[in-house]
């Protein structure tokens, strides 16, 4: 979680080949222990850079690049208030009834 805003930027940029400079588009990314994440954001006259660190819990974060995704702005809200973004209720397609 040491990285300012160009290096973040330079991630984006040579690891997922994605243009950062999409006004409203927001990067995430989580520390080791899942308890900060910093977000980058271009904002169209340059970037917006914010931390967010939980006291007492952790984020539910993808564990590798598998694993990212887009997030609508609701989930990112669910997120950053401490909720699970993934769905506990899962669609089932049974075979047969009883």
């Amino acid at each position: 979680m040491r990285l300012g805003m160009d290096s973040l930027a330079a991630i984006i940029e040579s690891r997922y080949h994605i243009s950062l400079f999409v006004p409203g588009s927001m990067f995430l990314f989580c520390g080791r222990r899942s308890n900060k994440i910093k977000g980058l954001v271009w904002e169209g006259d340059g970037f917006l850079l914010f931390t967010k660190r939980v006291e007492d819990g952790r984020f539910s974060w993808p564990r590798n690049s598998q694993e990212a995704r887009m997030l609508s702005a609701e989930q990112f809200r669910l997120l950053k208030d401490g909720y699970s973004i993934d769905p506990g209720i899962r669609l089932v397609h049974p075979e047969k009834t009883a």
